[in-house]
């Protein structure tokens, strides 16, 4: 059964229960394949989030994404496992933050914002975040006592007013000031419709809020083109020079334009699958390399 982006069942229809029931189904069928499947096991194991983490750390593996220090935003980031491998591979002094409107218990060392990513006051409140080099990020404050806290910094405002030649500085100076970023993640997806839990302070649960796939091909492949778009245009915003990006999409016929973008932006652009990612599944990852002037 096809479902159009523009339906909307209401509370208590036989719709809204068939869905329901749809749901229940495909989450057994979920439920009893991960029980199988090696990277779920191994994931449980070495206390990762999920199986999504094996695909980051392929990805690593063979491009050298992550160093000690970098500054990390996770698009999409619950339930947290990217997070979970950015902050291992770029500590000690890195700072990582995950941002998604599903709520989540953060892994430790991960600041996180919950919110709409394409809302225009959202990413602007993530900019105000990341201007700042030391928020979000442990600093030494006392090598005696061994105690960390996060150190308050001097903003991109209190730099420009310090710097002798602030009146010289020109728009272009200013927007690579704000550039603080050196590795952008996107493994956003779209959130199911809300049919249950109108009733409580928090979404209901992200399992059946997140679309893995909908069954309807051109569907999570248009919604992931919409997506990763708007993260590489706020990675076109807050990457340094020499910033990385990665984004997962849904393979389909508007991601060579993806890719040309890609292009325009990073020296080397990379298209691949990794051995984690199941085989049919339709979901592949774009890896920009080293940003452009």
């Amino acid at each position: 059964m096809l479902i159009s982006p523009l339906w909307r069942p209401l509370k208590g229809s036989w719709s809204t229960k068939l869905l329901g029931q749809i749901r229940s189904s495909s989450s057994k069928r979920w439920q009893a394949r991960q029980l199988k499947d090696q990277f779920t096991r191994e994931a449980a194991v070495q206390g990762l989030k999920s199986r999504a983490a094996f695909k980051l750390l392929q990805i690593d593996e063979k491009y050298r994404i992550f160093k000690r220090g970098q500054t990390v935003v996770d698009l999409g980031y619950a339930p947290g496992s990217w997070s979970q491998v950015a902050v291992n591979r770029t500590q000690p002094d890195g700072r990582v933050l995950g941002v998604d409107i599903i709520p989540a218990q953060p892994p430790k060392g991960v600041s996180t914002i919950q919110g709409n990513f394409l809302a225009p006051e959202i990413q602007a409140y993530i900019q105000e975040f990341l201007r700042n080099p030391n928020r979000g990020r442990l600093r030494e404050t006392s090598h005696d006592s061994g105690v960390s806290s996060l150190e308050p910094g001097v903003g991109l405002d209190q730099e420009i007013t310090q710097n002798k030649d602030a009146e010289e500085i020109s728009e272009e100076q200013k927007k690579a000031l704000e550039r603080t970023v050196d590795v952008v993640l996107s493994d956003m997806s779209e959130p199911w419709l809300q049919t249950s839990g109108f009733w409580k302070r928090s979404l209901s649960n992200p399992y059946n809020r997140m679309m893995n796939t909908s069954g309807n091909n051109f569907r999570d492949h248009a919604g992931s083109m919409d997506l990763c778009n708007a993260a590489l245009q706020f990675s076109s915003d807050v990457l340094k020079i020499g910033g990385h990006f990665v984004c997962k999409f849904y393979q389909g016929t508007e991601d060579k334009d993806l890719e040309k973008r890609l292009k325009d932006l990073f020296q080397k652009v990379h298209r691949l699958k990794p051995e984690s990612s199941r085989s049919e599944s339709k979901e592949a990852f774009f890896v920009g390399l080293n940003r452009k002037l």
